[in-house]
């Protein structure tokens, strides 16, 4: 196999660079940026146990490992990554899943194997995960044991990083399911770039680039026949419902989605921010262990605020990521108080009593 893209490529015996054409480029420079972002976070507060937890920066000399599929995406990202990687000073490897859904699944993760050690990938694990469609759909639940597989290479290889290949295209995609749901800011943000445990480069490239870049490098990708599958709703969102916006509304679409997604991204920090500021100012202990919060002071804040904070001390207390219902319900001991007993949600009980709001967990 030609090691077209390998920083290993030796000319000498008959295996050329590729030409440094503009998809090549660009996916190289997405992931050195990448890369660049993710050392340069700030170290999280060892004593800050409040609030959601932030990414450790990448260390020098820390492992990567190309979340690897063989597809055009996954395969440019392993060849720029294997460019890139060592270069800043990290070293890269490959984890290849085999969700085991298709007649010779092995063969294409055995191939795709193949490929990452050719571009000069170390370590490449191969895992076969088994895949229950029964829970959550068969999206969900290819995702789940793909991602549960990623766990588990980062725990046996050290790993800082999956570094996933999803694109502008795909960003876009998830953030129309997400208007579509009704499922409020927090799905309209889309794949945010670094989650401390996976690492986006391409979430500004297009799909088309990293096709090019393939061609570009003499790399052949395999196309996954789920992606034509018309029974996934994120097939029909991306060949008919993206289509249909840009002839209908112009071309940008995607790309607006992409923006908006980010903007979005950006005002959730900013609040969650001032809601980490505020609930600590309105938190306190009863006398029995139960975390409260003063009701005046929640009853003062707009909407939108008080809702966060009753989110992130939920979170943060029990372990529950609450609903936008339970979320109103707990609202209402606040806004539309009455004096209504008790309210039991999944994981915690919230009682209003003596101006406070008091949360117990809840068996």
């Amino acid at each position: 196999m030609p090691l077209n893209g390998s920083p290993d490529a030796d000319p000498a015996r008959g295996h050329r660079r590729p030409r440094l054409t503009p998809p090549i480029a660009d996916a190289r420079r997405a992931v050195r940026e990448a890369l660049a972002a993710a050392a340069a976070l700030p170290e999280p507060d060892p004593h800050d146990d409040h609030g959601p937890a932030k990414p450790e920066p990448l260390a020098p000399g820390a492992l990567v490992l190309v979340g690897l599929s063989g597809g055009a995406d996954s395969l440019a990202l392993a060849a720029a990554a294997a460019f890139e990687v060592p270069r800043a000073g990290y070293r890269a490897g490959a984890i290849v899943v085999d969700h085991g859904l298709q007649e010779g699944s092995a063969d294409v993760a055995a191939r795709a194997a193949e490929q990452a050690r050719a571009l000069g990938l170390d370590p490449v694990l191969v895992e076969r995960v088994e895949v229950d469609p029964a829970t959550g759909g068969p999206e969900a639940a290819a995702r789940a044991a793909r991602h549960a597989a990623f766990d588990r290479a980062r725990s046996a290889t050290g790993a800082s990083r999956i570094l996933l290949a999803h694109t502008l295209d795909d960003q876009a995609e998830t953030v129309l399911l997400g208007l579509a749901r009704g499922s409020g800011p927090s799905s309209l943000q889309g794949m945010r770039p670094d989650t401390g445990r996976l690492l986006r480069p391409f979430l500004a490239l297009r799909r088309e680039t990293t096709r090019a870049f393939c061609a570009d490098s003499g790399l052949e990708p395999w196309d996954d026949p789920h992606n034509e599958d018309r029974s996934f709703t994120r097939v029909r969102v991306r060949n008919d419902v993206l289509p249909v916006l840009e002839r209908e509304l112009g071309p940008g679409v995607a790309e607006a989605l992409a923006r908006t997604a980010e903007q979005l991204r950006e005002d959730d920090d900013a609040l969650d921010g001032l809601a980490l500021e505020w609930a600590l100012e309105l938190v306190s202990q009863t006398d029995d262990g139960a975390v409260a919060l003063d009701v005046r002071g929640l009853a003062a804040d707009p909407p939108a605020l008080r809702q966060r904070i009753i989110r992130l001390v939920v979170s943060a207390e029990f372990g529950v990521s609450l609903s936008r219902a339970h979320t109103l319900a707990v609202a209402e001991l606040i806004t539309a108080w009455h004096g209504q007993g008790p309210l039991d949600l999944p994981g915690v009980r919230v009682v209003r009593q003596n101006g406070l709001l008091t949360f117990h967990p809840n068996s």
